[in-house]
């Protein structure tokens, strides 16, 4: 009677043990694919110019970051008229975040000017 209490334990532990490990595994995969989704994105966003569905000419694309990823000065380059675009690369199904949202609402609000600072 002993021994069927204790291999019953045992079957017991080593199954807690297991779902333990699987949901401590299925977390570690989670949050490295979630990482990994992250890196991408930031990779995505700087090599965006260079892929043949970008809009712009790259070399009139100047990469910031933050708060958006590219100031674009569309024409430039070109030496025609140039009209100034901020754009924000997304990947997958990422969103605007808040500042970017704040950012989109100025610049459709025209509330955006050129200023000229002169150091002494």
């Amino acid at each position: 009677m002993v021994f069927i209490h204790l291999l019953a334990g045992m079957l017991l532990g080593f199954a807690l043990a297991y779902i333990l490990l699987e949901v401590r595994y299925r977390a570690l995969l989670q949050s490295t694919r979630k990482s990994f989704d992250v890196k991408k994105g930031k990779i995505v966003e700087q090599l965006a110019p260079y892929l043949q569905s970008f809009p712009y000419d790259p070399h009139d694309a100047r990469f910031i970051g933050n708060p958006v990823d590219f100031v674009v000065f569309d024409g430039l380059n070109s030496g025609g008229d140039v009209s100034i675009v901020f754009v924000e690369v997304k990947s997958g199904k990422s969103s605007l975040n808040d500042n970017e949202r704040r950012i989109r609402e100025a610049i459709e609000n025209r509330r955006v000017r050129f200023e000229l600072f002169r150091s002494q």
